[in-house]
């Protein structure tokens, strides 16, 4: 079964005009990660709130993905955009 990732974090002002063609640019990299079957970015610009919701195969999947960015620099790129670290939330679909 497949888990679903959200991060949740604010966008430093003014850094919204670097970040979208950032996130265009790293997007297909991430949807064709090992793992990764889909990836939604939503963007709310009056609290300049950024929404990322990931759906993964598993827990393991994310995490190796999230030591693949830290690895090669794109997570401290994409923090640098941001006002504090994202709050990342895991949930399993309920099928009620």
């Amino acid at each position: 079964m497949s888990i679903w990732v959200t991060l949740e974090m604010e966008v430093a002002e003014g850094q919204f005009g670097k970040l979208e063609p950032f996130l265009a640019e790293r997007l297909p990299a991430v949807r064709g990660f090992d793992g990764a079957l889909s990836i939604t970015v939503y963007y709310e610009e009056e609290t300049r709130g950024l929404l990322i919701v990931e759906e993964w195969l598993s827990k393991e999947h994310h995490a190796a993905y999230i030591q693949a960015i830290s690895d090669n620099g794109v997570l401290a790129q994409l923090a640098s955009f941001m006002t504090a670290s994202p709050k990342v939330q895991y949930f399993k679909r309920l099928v009620i």
